[in-house]
């Protein structure tokens, strides 16, 4: 069994990208239609990892001016290897943003806020540094639902490692559901608050694509997997084979859905 506290492991942008990386960029594009901003505006991505999310504004939102901040080294190296001069990143806690009172347009955030040590501090930043009316917005995985990826992995473990329960997102993150943000938002004081979903298909080429971003330690699940002995995860791996559905062709078809939330800074 893994330890009585497993870290969450973000460092290597690549690992992260293979697990789920790969679809917070098809998340991201989505996510920016729904919160519909208008162009030549000034933009922070506050927990920005490996780009996914500044990427997308880069391309989708004509921009005036983008900003990334994250506490990993690692995934900065990835997002500035991809993005360049076109984002300008600050390695930062969320909860401290190195950024002027009124100084942007809109803050977002994706996939990050429940795993801040303190959100409502980082809500209170993030309200801080946005204009007045300005937008602050986020999304995070519906880990108790149909995050389908995540979920059949936590099942699968709990299954053969009932202790594995505590460290499923769904049983940590009670922030993850449309209620939760919503309640979150309003008690940092914003107004107007909304929430929404968006739904895409992950779809793998067959089980093995599925599993192999477990082993590459980047995320909870992953952290979980690799803090086992290797006869243990095997059994978690075998009962995630028996639960896995499958295509015609063998692939793997699951639906990833996101909770989104955004309101106004209003002062």
């Amino acid at each position: 069994m893994g330890g009585d506290r497993v870290p969450d492991a973000w460092e290597a942008g690549p690992a992260y990208e293979r697990y789920v990386g790969r679809w917070s960029r098809r998340v991201a594009p989505r996510f920016l239609d729904w919160l519909d901003a208008r162009d030549g505006l000034r933009w922070i991505d506050v927990g920005c990892g490996t780009g996914a999310l500044s990427a997308a504004i880069v391309e989708r939102c004509a921009p005036r001016s983008v900003d990334g901040a994250d506490p990993s080294p690692g995934f900065l190296e990835s997002a500035t290897a991809e993005l360049g001069s076109r984002v300008t990143f600050h390695l930062a806690e969320a909860a401290a943003l190195p950024f002027d009172d009124r100084s942007v347009d809109v803050v977002v955030s994706g996939l990050m806020l429940n795993f801040v040590p303190a959100a409502a501090a980082a809500l209170t930043e993030m309200r801080r540094v946005a204009v007045g009316e300005g937008v602050v917005a986020a999304y995070v995985w519906d880990y108790a639902g149909r995050m389908e990826m995540m979920r059949r992995f936590w099942d699968a473990a709990a299954e053969v490692d009932p202790a594995a329960a505590r460290f499923d997102e769904a049983t940590r993150f009670p922030i993850c559901t449309p209620a939760g943000l919503e309640e979150a938002f309003e008690a940092a004081g914003f107004r107007e608050v909304v929430t929404g979903s968006i739904e895409i298909q992950t779809r793998f080429t067959g089980f093995d694509d599925f599993w192999a971003p477990f082993l590459g330690g980047q995320g909870a699940a992953p952290a979980y997997a690799m803090s086992l002995g290797a006869t243990q995860r095997e059994r978690i791996r075998d009962a995630l084979d028996r639960r896995s559905p499958r295509d015609p062709d063998g692939g793997i078809s699951m639906v990833a859905r996101a909770w989104t939330v955004r309101g106004l800074a209003v002062r």
